[in-house]
């Protein structure tokens, strides 16, 4: 009997074992082809290793629930010390840190795990300072059911894509309908409300593919929009859905001639086009080789054939290591984008950015009226520009908003420290100068004992900024100023003493400051210039004209042979002539003043009894450094 129930209790064990190791094998399969909301009710139920919990974790968050994703990513996160964690886990984590409003732990992921030391408080508190505008967000599809968003102008209609069609398949990712481009009327009333919603035909509309992102020109007549492809490409050896962008013409009220860019393929993705006001660039968002992260943001030229340029990439003040997403480029030539690799406030924020001699300003983060926990995105701005729509899932599904946007009372400004260039030492007392581009002074001031500079800027423009101290070298920055006056990081002027650069430049013992050069003779109760005097005083044209800022003195000294008055007024006679040599090689006579001083501040002290070499070393030329 013994041996009987020992038989029973290895058999329950062995088929417990046996139903875990096929329900993993369902799991890992289920997840290796995206089939997340399947794969994640498996592993709720499994053992909870690291590997289950990351992959439970994973089904979540590329479904956007990120509460329940933080569960499993922290039960592994609070084990890191025993466990290998990739840097992919620690952006996982912080993203599902911001996405539940955590800021405090997901700084700490930041600065601690991924070596990005970051305070969202601080972030905020600037972002409030700069943000050109106030959003107030109201939700217009909450009772049209299913995932709505994208919308684009067509005509006096929109367009948008939604998973409403419940006849549709679902897709495995995450079990929701497929979707589809429909068309409705805006009614203006009270609220904003979406009336009658139609579908697009066949040929426009699939069965088992998604559509979305549709974008119209100004004629009507030519759509692009976003299409995944039945074909899927081998990725890390998980099978991955290619998106292309689609062109449609309307041909006698119907859309046909329905056909890929030409700039798409069936090994990467094109998505989320959007046309500039003129319609010569198409936008997109793409994974394309030589991205610089996941998804960047580029546009190809439209030629006038009709045909598309070469993709050109938009560089990395638009595109991050991460996700860059649904472009707009509104009738003011700017650009609104959404990003997950900038810094914002958890899932994918709205960005802008303006275009300065033809390239994108770093891109402003739109602030937190717009922006929430999740993701926000799909930006399109109408009529004067201050109102339009907006997606987000901010409330657990995509859901389309509407807005109406403020412009903040602000003031712009450039601030920063002065410091020693060599030394790093704060310089109290310098002079900082703001121009324009056309170097015209708007504003200047003199720092104080904290070597802290503040100056006001204005919008979008491009500006220098010149520290100026006694004895240094000007320092000049050159900077632009995006759409919101912000720069991206404070200006810090390191500048240089003329000691430091110049080896013929030094400093006494009571720190007064010298340009060294050969004595320069003259002939007994002489003061005009000699050929060799003439070469050594065209080394200090040099000098002067390489540092415009440069004000001397030039001091003369004579020995003590003669009268008193008679070497004062020969060091004075001395002292002009070499004055008057800078001037006529091009010094400006305010940067220079002379002074004789005779015999009163001999280097050999030695009276009338010098050696005829004492003589000659008293007998010079100096050159003071005054600023």
């Amino acid at each position: 009997m013994k041996t009987f129930k020992l038989f029973i209790l290895l058999t329950v064990l062995n088929t417990g074992s046996l139903c875990f190791s096929q329900s993993l094998k369902k799991a890992d399969l289920l997840y290796e082809n995206r089939a997340y909301i399947e794969a994640a009710e498996i592993y709720a139920q499994l053992p909870k290793t690291a590997t289950n919990l990351e992959k439970l974790g994973d089904c979540y968050y590329y479904n956007s629930e990120f509460e329940k994703a933080y569960k499993a990513y922290k039960l592994i996160y609070d084990n890191k010390e025993k466990l290998e964690l990739s840097e992919s886990f620690y952006l996982k984590y912080y993203d599902v840190l911001k996405g539940t409003k955590n800021y405090d732990e997901a700084d700490e992921v930041s600065t601690v795990d991924l070596n990005d030391p970051f305070s969202t408080e601080n972030f905020k508190s600037i972002l409030k300072r700069i943000i050109p505008y106030e959003y107030e967000l109201k939700s217009i599809t909450k009772d049209i059911g299913g995932s709505n968003f994208g919308i684009s102008l067509h005509g006096d209609k929109i367009v948008f894509a939604s998973t409403q069609n419940l006849k549709n398949p679902n897709y495995n990712w995450n079990g929701k309908p497929y979707l589809d481009l429909y068309e409705a009327k805006v009614s203006q009333g009270d609220t904003i409300t979406l009336d009658s919603i139609m579908p697009f035909k066949k040929t426009i509309n699939t069965k088992k593919q998604h559509e979305s992102s549709a974008v119209f020109t100004k004629d009507g007549k030519t759509m692009y929009f976003s299409r995944n492809l039945k074909k899927r490409i081998d990725l890390d050896s998980t099978k991955v859905a290619v998106v292309n962008i689609f062109k449609a013409e309307l041909v006698d009220n119907e859309w046909t001639n329905v056909e890929p860019v030409s700039f798409s393929s069936e090994l990467y993705s094109t998505m989320h086009p959007a046309l500039n006001d003129d319609e010569t660039k198409l936008y997109f968002s793409s994974d394309m080789p030589n991205s610089l992260g996941s998804f960047d943001i580029f546009y190809v030229d439209i030629l006038e054939d009709n045909t598309f340029g070469e993709p050109v990439n938009l560089g990395s003040a638009i595109n991050s290591e991460r996700r860059e997403q649904f472009p707009y480029m509104s009738k003011d030539s700017t650009l609104y984008f959404a990003s997950n690799g900038k810094y914002g406030f958890g899932g994918l924020d709205l960005f802008s950015s303006s275009v300065k001699n033809s390239k994108f300003l770093d891109a402003l983060n739109l602030g937190e009226s717009i922006n929430s926990e999740k993701d926000d995105f799909a930006f399109v701005v109408i009529d004067s520009l201050n109102t339009g729509y907006v997606s987000s899932n901010r409330n657990g599904i995509d859901n389309i908003y509407s807005f109406v946007r403020v412009p903040t009372e602000r003031e712009y400004f450039i601030e920063g420290l002065v410091t020693d260039k060599v030394t790093g030492k704060l310089l109290p007392y310098t002079t900082v100068t703001l121009f324009d581009e056309d170097g015209n002074v708007i504003s200047e001031m003199i720092v104080g004992e904290d070597a802290r500079y503040k100056l006001k800027t204005l919008p979008n423009r491009s500006y220098s900024v010149e520290g100026f101290q006694p004895k240094y070298i000007p320092e000049i920055e050159f900077f632009d100023t995006n759409d919101s006056g912000n720069i991206e990081f404070n200006i810090e002027l390191e500048i240089e003493s003329y000691k430091d650069a110049e080896e013929i430049v030094t400093d006494d013992e009571d720190g007064n400051t010298y340009i060294e050069l050969e004595n320069i003779y003259f002939d007994f109760a002489k003061w005009d210039i000699k050929p060799q005097a003439a070469r050594t005083l065209d080394i200090l044209v040099a000098l002067l004209k390489k540092y415009p800022r440069m004000e001397i003195q030039l001091g003369a000294h004579t020995d003590s042979r003669a009268g008193f008055e008679f070497n004062m007024d020969l060091s004075h006679k001395r002292a002009k002539a070499t004055l008057e040599y800078l001037v006529e090689n091009g010094i400006s006579r305010a940067r220079l003043t002379s002074k004789g001083y005779g015999e009163t501040q001999p280097l050999v002290p030695c009276g009338d009894n010098c050696t005829e070499t004492e003589f000659s070393i008293n007998r010079r030329c100096e050159f003071l450094i005054l600023k």
